[in-house]
């Protein structure tokens, strides 16, 4: 994982969904509100990209399982 942070998949998941959850109650204040929107965009692209990362060393441990058949 080059130039991101230490966070497993699981990690940034679970404060996404406490970032959504303070989303959806509405009741903080606008700059409240827009800064847990910038950071659930910023958690969304960042559980993206482990998502992504995971599926290709997943991809990589298939390929070389199926080469050892």
């Amino acid at each position: 994982m080059t130039g991101r942070p230490v966070q497993t998949f699981e990690e940034v998941l679970t404060t996404l969904e406490k970032t959504i959850a303070e989303l959806a109650t509405g009741t903080a204040p606008l700059e409240e509100l827009v800064a847990a929107h910038q950071r659930a965009l910023r958690l969304l692209a960042e559980a993206q990209w482990s998502l992504d990362e995971l599926k290709a060393r997943a991809g990589e441990i298939a390929g070389k399982l199926n080469d050892l058949r």
